[in-house]
């Protein structure tokens, strides 16, 4: 008896931990795209504190383009990006944050810089939307 009860809350430890585990990566924001290829996604908060030691490469993928969040370094509409591909880094690991209008495109742009062999790419969570909803400027 006292065997399968240590037996039993020992799974349920190791239950607690995995699902603990699980809790924590979501919450920095790790995602997969349908082929199972993680990336991050930030919030607003998280981009504002990133870009204050900008060590990274920006893209806005929206199409038609409606404007610009701050220290953005490319435009290249989320449909163009394997046509642009010299405008990229050579470095796959380069870190890479992509936004659009809400994020729509985003994910498309995502999966298909994932497919690219690129393996350091984040998104902005909501995009020109949710940073304009922050009270935040975009250039037109």
């Amino acid at each position: 008896m006292i065997a399968g009860c240590k037996t039993l809350l020992a799974l349920i430890s190791i239950s607690v931990l995995i699902l603990v585990a699980c809790q924590a990566e979501e919450q920095i924001g790790i995602q997969a795209d349908l082929n199972g290829n993680p990336y991050r996604v930030v919030s607003v908060q998280e981009l504002q504190t990133m870009l204050e030691g900008k060590d990274f490469i920006m893209i806005n993928v929206h199409t038609p383009w409606q404007g610009d969040i701050p220290q953005t370094d490319l435009r290249i509409a989320y449909d163009q990006i394997k046509q642009n591909m010299e405008q990229l880094p050579a470095e796959k690991e380069a870190k890479i944050i992509v936004y659009c209008l809400t994020s729509g495109m985003a994910k498309k742009a995502v999966a298909t810089l994932l497919g690219e062999g690129y393996t350091n790419i984040w998104m902005l969570e909501g995009g020109t939307t949710a940073w304009e909803e922050a009270g935040l400027t975009i250039g037109k």
